[in-house]
């Protein structure tokens, strides 16, 4: 039997590339419910990954997401982070409206430099509705751009519109799956779902993923680093503390470097058919 104790590590160019491509074939019996999952050579799927990160503002969706894109993106995938508003309420001295359209043009550059395609809903910050308008905007981007894999906030969150997000994000899956939905384009099934380690979301968040970043880490910090406040310029330390959580869950996994990721709960379900 595999060992899926917490020292285990999707690899770079392999299991990486597979779970996030194809989450049932890539995590499906060796993953066991609330540990990391283990792929097998020969579970590991030949389509290159589709992954869209989906967050309530850029800098989360680049600091705590940008790097699973960027595996995907540097496996000869596509990569698509879209954010729900632009953060334009993130500063305390630059006005809304320049700081908003600063953070839209920090994400477009940021995305170029991933590999990656920026999108955008432009809803306020700070004012991010839990509604179907919504659900509906982002089941849209999911329809058209097929990702196979989705990472975006847990629920587990004192911000109100990362708990929005989370619950925009659900709704978007079951809606974009269903053909009854009529919709500009057809409809598109998400295989796998994650959740991702941020520092704002953590009452409850408990990783049973590791995903080894080792290759893309310093494109990851560079892409994060056209943000103004990766660097702490809003009073937190953003740089120093998502860096090091790399490092850190990398420790944890047998990696250099590493994002810690919390799988949704139907794809810890082991089935087994005979002992």
């Amino acid at each position: 039997m595999a060992d899926t104790t917490r020292r285990s590590v999707l690899k770079m160019a392999g299991a990486s590339v597979a779970a996030l491509s194809l989450g049932g074939e890539a995590l499906s019996a060796s993953q066991l419910p609330g540990q990391p999952g283990v792929c097998a050579p020969e579970a590991q799927s030949k389509a290159a990954p589709r992954v869209m990160a989906i967050a309530a503002h850029p800098g989360d969706t680049f600091f705590v997401m940008g790097a699973p894109v960027a595996v995907a993106t540097h496996s000869g995938g596509s990569g698509f982070v879209l954010s729900l508003s632009l953060g334009e309420k993130g500063s305390a001295d630059i006005p809304p409206a320049k700081y908003g359209a600063m953070q839209e043009k920090a994400s477009n550059k940021a995305a170029e430099m991933l590999g990656a395609t920026a999108l955008f809903l432009h809803y306020g910050d700070g004012a991010i509705p839990d509604n179907d308008e919504a659900a509906f905007g982002v089941c849209d981007f999911i329809r058209q751009h097929k990702p196979d894999v989705v990472v975006t906030h847990w629920k587990g969150s004192w911000h109100k519109d990362h708990q929005a997000c989370h619950h925009i994000v659900q709704n978007a899956i079951f809606y974009a799956a269903l053909p009854s939905f009529a919709r500009e384009y057809p409809a598109h099934g998400v295989r796998s779902l994650y959740f991702a380690d941020n520092w704002e979301d953590a009452r409850d968040f408990v990783p049973d993923t590791y995903l080894d970043i080792s290759a893309v880490y310093d494109q990851w910090l560079k892409a994060c680093g056209v943000f103004p406040m990766w660097r702490g310029e809003t009073g937190f330390r953003y740089n120093d503390y998502y860096s090091s959580r790399a490092v850190g869950s990398g420790c944890l996994s047998g990696a250099k470097q590493a994002v810690a990721l919390m799988s949704a709960a139907d794809q810890r379900i082991q089935h087994v058919r005979s002992l």
